[in-house]
C-alpha cells in the first residue's frame, strides 16, 4: 500500500478551502487535488477528528463549482440513473474496486473502528453522494471510480477549466 499522493496543505490552501466552503476546514491532510490555477478542489481530511468524532469522508470537494456541479445532477436525479447501472456487472466490480482503493488510501491514516469498511459516497453498492465520488475521482484520477467518473463527465464543471473566484487571502 503507497501514500495517496496528496501534496501538503499550506497555509494559504487552508484558507482557500475555508473561503470555499464558508467555514474552518477540519483535520486537513493535504490538498488532493487541485484547479488549473493550483487552487485546492478536493482536500484530503483525517479519518477522526481533533474532537474525537470519527469522519469517513477522506477526499472532501471543496471548489464551489463543483460542488454546485454535483449539486446540480443530484437535484436532476441522476443519482437514481446511475444507481441503476450498477446492475451492470463490469461497472459493479469497478465501483467495488473504487470502495476498495478508498479504504486504503484511508487507512494509510489510522484505522478506525467506528468506520471501519465505511468508505463514501453509498460505495460498494449504491450511489448516495455524488459529491463524495467526484472527490474520490478526482483525487485517485481517471479508472479509479467509475461513477465519480461518470458523475464528472456528466456535470458542467470541468477539472481543466477555471472557474476560481479571486481570494484575496493574506497568510
Amino acid at each position: 500500500m503507497s501514500r495517496p499522493p496528496f501534496e501538503p496543505a499550506s497555509e494559504r490552501d487552508l484558507a482557500v478551502a475555508s473561503a470555499q466552503l464558508g467555514r474552518p476546514v477540519r483535520n486537513v491532510l493535504g490538498i488532493a487535488a487541485r484547479c488549473v490555477c493550483g487552487n485546492p478542489t478536493v482536500v484530503a481530511t483525517a479519518p477522526r477528528l481533533a474532537d474525537g468524532t470519527p469522519f469517513p469522508t477522506l477526499y472532501y470537494l471543496s471548489h464551489p463549482a463543483a460542488t454546485a456541479a454535483m449539486s446540480d445532477l443530484e437535484a436532476e436525479h441522476v443519482m437514481v440513473e446511475l444507481q441503476d447501472s450498477l446492475a451492470d456487472d463490469e461497472l459493479a466490480a469497478a465501483y467495488a474496486g473504487a470502495h476498495a482503493a478508498y479504504l486504503d488510501d484511508r487507512a494509510q491514516f489510522g484505522d478506525v473502528a467506528e468506520i471501519a469498511g465505511i468508505s463514501a459516497g453509498g460505495m460498494p453498492t449504491r450511489v448516495k453522494c455524488l459529491h463524495a465520488l467526484a472527490a474520490h475521482a478526482l483525487a485517485a484520477g481517471p479508472g479509479v471510480n467509475p461513477i465519480g467518473d461518470l458523475a464528472l463527465a456528466r456535470g458542467d464543471w470541468s477539472p481543466l477549466v477555471c472557474e476560481c473566484v479571486d481570494y484575496q487571502i493574506d497568510v
